[in-house]
């Protein structure tokens, strides 16, 4: 169930003209004074340089038109919306509280972790917080470079269901930058035991990255970003990516193993006439006992199931230095492929432009994908689709 749905059939030429009102609205009203001098801040509260607390929040939303034999519809969604809470009670100690909430659903905490910030080369995270993965999955939605990173079949706690929510499960991880390497080791509880895990075995992560240019400004050193919009400099990291758990797929009566590993590279240059070139691309393998298309026998049972099989995105974009009204284009592009063993293949290509007005605080984007491939790594059905969307920040 979406937050806000309405649904819109009209001709092609209407839709056309539909799309570039919008459009033109957005623009208007995101040019206007008003908005262009409005500091995009969050709620800060100091004590002193050791005890703060700071309140902050994230939207996303989009009105999309699709094209396919079966569907040739709009709508208009609300698909994120977060509040972000934070603090720091000693030198050391820190916590973090971020909430979602998305397509109509109910408000749920994606994060609630204390920090253990001791230098950057030592650090340990506790409670529910983001599963060590891939550079799509450490982006997330509001740092990628693309409006529709997700197209690639998911690691197993970032699906919304028994093994975690958006990435997270309820465990810790260990952390930290050396030299030029990163690297964040954690252990999480993973799929629950009502899907067969009755042993409990624990979910295992871990990522290693190199960065051989610029080291990585991550936030807190742990999340990635599709775009730093050239604010870093000459960037290379390359990164590889192990997830495991013993009985982390299947039913209740019926359990299965999962692992992964993923190998990722991201590369920002900045031009001699400061325009920002970006590229991306990773490999991703999953192994998975129960699949979408291989179940556990009892069909009448819930089943935990996963993808099987191989997938690679590719991704370049360029931030054309000059800035048009209050704002930059960054135009980009970007190939996804998922190969499943036990289905057929599918793919989406994307095209589309950022209006980078404030970096990933504030931007616009308008895009066009067409293809079958999506987050479950099945082939859904063939189509087109034109999306425009808006993201702000305040923090």
């Amino acid at each position: 169930m979406w937050l806000f749905k309405a649904e819109l059939k009209f001709p092609l030429i209407t839709t056309k003209l539909y799309f570039s009102s919008i459009f033109i609205l957005l623009f208007l009203f995101i040019s206007s004074p008003a908005l262009a001098s409005f500091p995009l801040k969050g709620l800060m509260l100091k004590a002193n340089d050791t005890m703060w607390l700071s309140v902050g929040g994230g939207l996303r939303f989009q009105t999309a038109t699709r094209n396919s034999d079966a569907d040739d519809s709009s709508e208009f969604t609300i698909n994120s919306m977060r509040l972000y809470i934070s603090g720091q009670l000693h030198e050391y100690f820190k916590f973090n509280i971020n909430t979602e909430k998305y397509e109509g659903d109910s408000m749920m905490t994606i994060d609630a972790l204390l920090k253990f910030e001791f230098n950057s080369s030592a650090n340990l995270w506790l409670g529910r917080t983001l599963v060590p993965s891939d550079r799509p999955g450490l982006n997330g939605p509001y740092s990628g470079l693309t409006w529709n990173q997700y197209r690639q079949p998911l690691f197993s706690a970032d699906y919304d269901g028994p093994a975690g929510q958006l990435g997270r499960s309820e465990g810790g991880v260990f952390w930290g930058t050396k030299e030029r390497f990163q690297y964040l080791l954690g252990v999480f509880e993973g799929l629950e035991n009502d899907y067969g895990n009755t042993s409990n075995h624990f979910l295992y992560a871990g990522r290693l990255a190199y960065n051989f240019l610029n080291i990585e400004p991550q936030p807190g050193h742990y999340y990635t970003s599709g775009t730093y919009y050239g604010s870093q400099g000459n960037i290379l990291t390359a990164a590889v990516t192990l997830q495991s758990q013993n009985d982390g797929t299947g039913s209740k009566s019926e359990s299965g193993d999962f692992s992964g590993y993923a190998f990722d590279i991201f590369s920002e240059r900045v031009m001699l006439n400061e325009g920002v070139i970006n590229f991306e691309a990773g490999y991703k393998e999953i192994e998975s006992d129960f699949t979408f298309a291989r179940r556990p026998q009892d069909i009448t049972e819930k089943c935990f199931c996963l993808f099987d099989g191989d997938t690679f995105y590719i991704t370049a974009g360029y931030l054309i230095p000059e800035v048009i009204g209050i704002g930059k284009l960054q135009p980009y592009f970007r190939h996804t492929k998922n190969s499943p063993v036990d289905a057929k293949n599918s793919d989406t290509s994307e095209w589309g432009t950022n209006y980078v007005i404030a970096d990933s605080k504030a931007n616009v984007n308008l895009n066009y994908t067409h293809g079958d491939a999506n987050a479950s790594g099945y082939a859904g059905k063939r189509r087109g689709t034109v999306t425009l969307g808006l993201q702000l920040q305040f923090y």
